[in-house]
Parts: C-alpha cells; structure tokens; sequence
C-alpha cells in the first residue's frame, strides 16, 4: 500500500543563523549572558549579539584555548559565556582545556560549535570534525545538543542559558528546510517524534534529521510504515523514547553527520544492548577523515544521504525477517 506524508517546510536557512538569532534573544531576556569568538563573529552570525551589547561582547582572536580558560574564569563571577568558533576549533583544539577548567569543574559554559560535519564543505578535512559528538559526550557533566534546523537551534541556543552546567551545542554552515515550528516546545533530553510508524525506527540528529524525514516518505511509497525520531539531545539521553519505539517496531537506524564510532548510534546500540537487543544499522561517516567538496556532494559520497537511510532501513527490516547472517 502506498502512502503519502507531508511534512510542512517553513522556508530554508542554515542553523548557525538560528544560533545568532538566539543568541542575541537570549541577551537581551538575561544581562548575565556574555558572548565570546575566536575571530569568526560573521561565520557564528554573532554579529547582532555584538552589536546590541558591546560591552558583553569579547573579540578573543585565533587563540581558543585562552577563550575556554577565561570563559571558565566568567562563571565565577555569576557571567554566562557562550563560546563560539568551528566545531573541530571547538573541541579537537580545545579539549584539554574543556576538561579540566569547563567539565571536570563543571563550569556553566555554552560552548557552541558551528560548521560541525561534512556539510562545511569546500574547507576540507582538515575543519570537518567528525569525532566532536562522541569526544564531549563522554566527558562528564557535559550536556550534548544537536539540533536539527533553523528554529530549534534558536530555540535550544536560548534554553541552555537556564540549564546550570556545561553544554556542547552542535548546529552547521549550510541552508536546510525548516520543519520545526517557530514556537515549539524544546525540551532538553526530550527527544521528539517526527512521523509515527510500525515497521521500522529512523533515530536521527543534526541535518540527518531532514534526510530521514525523505527515506521514510520513500519508504512510505514501497509500503513501509517508519518512526522518525529527532534525538536532538545525546546527552543525557532520551532512552524512554527509544525503547517505546523499538518495542512497536523491533529494529532501528541511526542517521549522523559524524563517525560512526562514539556518535549517536553508539548510544543507542549501549542502551538496546543492555535493554532489549535489536537488529540496528548505521548511517554514518565510516572511519575516515572527509574532503573538500560541496555538502550534497560529501554526503552521498560518504554515505550519509536520503539514500542511505532508505537502503539502511530496508537492510534492517530484512535482517529482523532472516535473522542474523
């Protein structure tokens, strides 16, 4: 049987824009907030934020670890520093810091981290970070956050500013349709269902999210009845959501912009394993570094597109019918 879903589109805009724009909300609704750039204010979209507030405003320059240190050194005195540079600027370069002064002290730093995955592009391998999602989701007390379009990313930019704690916030360069309504409710660790289905469970992040959203209306046209799920909080964990799902559906994808190694499928298959074991594929970065090329490009060549999540879906409905092979 074949059926038809629409998903309303809202326009289309990159998250990064959404950041911006929350941050400069979040400012203007709390004094305590601050913002601080490693020399990329107009590639954050922080330049209202700097604009509207000056004196709250600080202009580090290239030099990240010192923006994490006294970030860290802002929170004692009552501030809410939000850091903002490239997501492999964000963590890989700054990890030691982020360790020690940020989440081991569990300093209340928002640390948001823009052109994160392949879809940066044409900058290469070199700024694709893959790793960040896994790398500060084990670190603990740190909250993970990756949200999937334009309005969420504003939405989830002004919640953490009243979660007490340190907060890794992961959102992106290019422009992707918006389907989160403008005045939705986001609720951290709280993952959100997208499109009910029976037969096979989507659990999605970031800009996979959008893309499940096309698989499950292909699927839909061959007949199969898939659950999307929009996990945009990887830690802490939404694993009621999971495990309702798994128990309608018996087998499930994961769909991320980043390694399959340590990301969100990772999480999930701990949790499944230790909960109710299920046949699970991957849709993810398979152990490599990226490339320059356009984001449509590097999705469909590393194996993170619409595609590959259709493909995904209906490899793991067959082997919850044969069995393991």
């Amino acid at each position: 049987m074949t059926e038809t879903i629409e998903i309303e589109v809202l326009g289309k805009k990159d998250t990064r824009s959404g950041f911006g724009e929350g941050l400069l909300e979040i400012g203007k609704r709390n004094k305590d907030v601050v913002a601080l750039c490693a020399d990329l204010t107009g590639s954050l979209k922080m330049n209202a934020f700097e604009d509207e507030f000056p004196e709250r405003f600080f202009q580090i320059g290239i030099a990240e670890a010192n923006m994490m240190g006294i970030a860290a050194g802002m929170t004692i005195g009552g501030k809410i520093p939000y850091t903002g540079t490239f997501a492999n600027f964000s963590t890989s370069r700054v990890y030691d810091q982020i360790r020690q002064s940020i989440a081991y002290s569990q300093k209340n730093v928002k640390i948001c981290a823009s052109h994160a995955g392949l879809t940066l592009g044409e900058d290469g391998a070199t700024h694709q970070v893959l790793e960040d999602i896994g790398m500060m989701k084990m670190l603990p007390n740190m909250t993970v956050i990756v949200p999937c379009d334009f309005n969420q990313t504003k939405q989830a930019t002004i919640a953490i500013a009243d979660l007490e704690g340190p907060v890794y916030l992961r959102f992106g360069r290019p422009s992707v349709p918006i389907f989160v309504k403008p005045d939705a409710d986001f609720q951290i660790g709280k993952a959100d269902t997208i499109i009910e289905g029976t037969d096979v469970t989507i659990i999605a992040c970031g800009h996979l999210v959008w893309k499940s959203i096309e698989a499950a209306q292909e699927l839909a046209k061959k007949g199969i009845s898939a659950e999307v799920i929009n996990m945009h909080t990887i830690k802490p964990f939404d694993n009621k959501a999971v495990l309702d799902s798994v128990a309608k559906t018996r087998c499930v994808v994961s769909a991320e912009e980043h390694m399959i190694n340590g990301g969100l499928g990772d999480s999930i298959a701990q949790l499944l394993s230790r909960s109710n074991p299920v046949p699970q594929e991957y849709v993810g970065v398979n152990d490599t570094f990226g490339e320059s090329g356009t984001p449509d490009e590097l999705m469909k060549k590393y194996g993170i597109d619409t595609a590959n999540v259709v493909a995904a879906a209906e490899k793991v409905i067959e082997r919850l019918v044969t069995g393991p092979t």
